[in-house]
C-alpha cells in the first residue's frame, strides 16, 4: 500500500528528508508521495516514518495503490537493485 499526502498538508518539510527512498517531493501545492517509489518503509523500518512524524496526521493509505507487505517488499528490493 503506498501512502499518500492529503491536501491537509502544512508543508512543514518533515516527512521528505526522513523518507528512504526518495518517494516524497514537492507538488504544486503541498507534498506528495510517488506511489511507485513508496514502500510505506517496509525494508527500512517498522513503521512508515512519515506517518511516525507528521504534526497533522494528513499521510493515509493511497486507496488505488493497495499493496501487500510481500508487493511491497519486494518493490524496496526492485528500488534497491536500481540504486546498486
Amino acid at each position: 500500500m503506498a501512502l499518500m499526502i492529503t491536501d491537509e498538508c502544512i508543508n512543514c518539510d518533515v516527512c521528505e528528508p526522513e523518507c528512504p527512498n526518495d518517494a516524497i517531493s514537492m507538488g504544486e501545492e503541498f507534498y506528495q508521495i510517488d506511489p511507485s517509489k513508496c514502500t510505506e518503509c517496509v525494508g527500512h523500518f517498522d513503521e512508515p516514518q512519515c506517518v511516525q512524524l507528521c504534526p497533522v496526521a494528513c499521510i493515509p493509505i493511497h486507496p488505488q495503490h493497495v499493496e501487500s507487505r510481500e508487493q511491497l517488499m519486494a518493490k524496496f528490493n526492485h528500488l534497491q537493485a536500481l540504486k546498486a
